[in-house]
């Protein structure tokens, strides 16, 4: 672990905080390198039901991967691909978490930091976000893995226009392409962010992470059900969130699902 990643908990709702506000929280390879499994123990913690990912301070999301390390830890192409995997396994640890995320924008979200945000299941951003995704400015290429979770989300046109400019779309554009979820005001976004969380705490858990689980299936191309798309419909019958959420609807009154 590393003080520039803390974890706090609320509740049933766990904030993973990058700390580097002096930077803006630029990413560093020490902070990809923690993330899996820093997100393997929210996932082991039967008492996290969501988790909200965000900056310290109130400047920035992030400003992207740590371009003052560049020179060392991605220096000649043997070095880059190690780099490049340490990445992609904090995004995929991020994207397969069973729980749902919220990625909460808080000011700028640039280059690792667009690629963190668009790992989590939901982006909330407040009237300064700025986004912007600039391999182009920097002579890189951004993965397939991560290029993937543009298009789903703006549309193949859309995201080359933002990996071939580079330039920073503000909130309200983000919000029209579909690159955030909700925008309010600065000094809302924190209560809209933990409003949603904690509301999502209260839903049939089986139900919250089935659906999150089919929904990445469909976006990874399937079409059709499976034995697994299958079986979660057929077994939630027999889960104690089915009988609670059918007594509470019967007895007229919110569900205490578990």
């Amino acid at each position: 672990m590393t003080d520039d990643l803390l974890v706090d908990r609320d509740g049933s709702v766990a904030t993973v905080v990058l700390n580097r506000p002096a930077t803006h929280n630029a990413i560093t390879l020490g902070m990809y390198t923690a993330l899996p499994a820093l997100l393997a123990d929210l996932e082991a913690d039967d008492a996290v039901k969501a988790v909200v990912l965000r900056g310290a301070g109130d400047k920035a999301f992030a400003s992207g991967a740590d371009i003052r390390e560049f020179e060392e830890v991605r220096g000649n192409a043997t070095s880059a691909r190690a780099y490049n995997d340490r990445v992609a396994a904090a995004e995929r640890a991020l994207e397969g978490l069973s729980k749902p995320t919220i990625a909460m924008i808080h000011g700028y979200c640039i280059g690792g930091g667009c690629g963190l945000a668009l790992a989590a299941d939901l982006r909330f951003g407040d009237e300064r976000t700025r986004m912007a995704i600039t391999p182009a400015k920097l002579g890189l290429v951004y993965s397939l893995e991560s290029t993937k979770r543009l298009v789903d989300l703006v549309g193949p046109s859309r995201a080359k226009w933002i990996l071939m400019s580079g330039q920073q779309l503000a909130a309200d554009d983000a919000l029209r392409l579909g690159l955030v979820d909700e925008t309010t005001t600065v000094d809302e976004l924190e209560k809209l962010t933990y409003d949603f969380a904690h509301l999502l705490t209260t839903r049939a858990q089986f139900s919250v992470r089935a659906a999150k689980t089919i929904v990445n299936r469909i976006m990874a191309g399937q079409s059709a059900e499976d034995a697994v798309t299958t079986g979660l419909r057929n077994s939630s019958f027999d889960t104690s969130d089915y009988a609670e959420g059918v007594r509470a609807f019967l007895e007229k009154r919110p569900p205490r699902f578990g």
